[in-house]
């Protein structure tokens, strides 16, 4: 118990200047996962890969839970803990940081309202680094996994493509579509143009011939090429349109002008969006 109040006052005294001030906004909070014993999926591991600065395997060494007025904001069910840990590698980010670090974490408290005893496991946490020597930030509360080989195995290409100069950019959304008839029945071609973060180009080209099925394809680039193929499922490319375009075609998107068209470049959305298939998330 003395050791508790001690480490509970370490925190207090230490996190002071920290980020995250010991108070992280209710909205900031990503929700939990969908099942008992759920693992991240490839959407989970991205979401939490794209923001971070810092993606580091370490090892905790000590953990207190904050009192509930030093940690507004939690979720029910949820405690928030003071860690100090040793860092066992950086797996990804360029700042520098020291063998001890200290953060705060959200996880779920048990049935007794107890949080999980963390001692001497080995977790990946996703960050940035704080305002002291030391500190880092996650860059949500939650952002936080126990660490594995197999876990480690997944994130790495996932932060390699990140990485990469040609990295696919961010998809924010349909900025136009425009489907056109083809001179035979059944014949069409439907380009899609997506806003992304940044205005990198990206659009989307659906092709339809008689008695043939659809074919598309997405290009990363300012020519519009109908050579161009699907992303394959799990890929950076997959997620970036995958986890982000609209459910269903914006209505001021659509720019064709006679109703049939209309009708054409809303089906030939609908038909990516199921190409693509869902965007399972257990962390949301």
């Amino acid at each position: 118990m003395t050791h508790t109040r001690s480490l509970n006052s370490l925190c207090a005294a230490v996190l002071g200047g920290l980020a995250l001030a010991c108070s992280i906004p209710a909205s900031a909070q990503p929700a939990a996962p969908s099942g008992p014993g759920a693992g991240p999926t490839y959407a989970d591991l991205a979401d939490l890969a794209d923001p971070a600065d810092l993606v580091i395997r370490a090892e905790v060494r000590r953990q207190a839970q904050l009192k509930p007025e030093r940690a507004p904001n939690v979720r029910p069910g949820y405690g928030r803990l003071y860690i100090e840990a040793r860092t066992v590698s950086l797996i990804a980010g360029n700042a520098p940081i020291g063998e001890s670090i200290r953060y705060l974490v959200d996880v779920p408290l048990d049935e007794d309202g107890d949080p999980p005893k963390l001692k001497r496991q080995e977790v990946v946490l996703f960050a940035r680094t704080g305002g002291r020597p030391g500190e880092i930030q996650l860059i949500a509360p939650t952002a936080q996994l126990r660490w594995s080989e197999s876990l480690e195995a997944r994130l790495r290409p996932i932060l390699a493509e990140l990485a990469a100069p040609d990295a696919p950019p961010s998809v924010t959304g349909v900025r136009d579509i425009l489907s056109m008839q083809g001179n035979l029945a059944g014949e069409s071609e439907t380009q899609m143009f997506l806003d992304t973060e940044g205005d990198g180009p990206v659009s989307i080209t659906v092709v339809r011939r008689p008695n043939m099925a659809p074919v598309w394809g997405v290009s990363w680039t300012e020519i519009v090429d109908q050579a161009a193929r699907p992303p394959s499922r799990d890929t950076l490319a997959w997620y970036r349109i995958a986890c982000f375009l609209p459910q269903e075609l914006p209505r001021e998107a659509n720019i064709a002008q006679d109703s049939a068209s209309r009708y054409q470049a809303a089906e030939d959305f609908a038909f990516v969006r199921q190409s693509l298939g869902p965007c399972h998330r257990n962390r949301n």
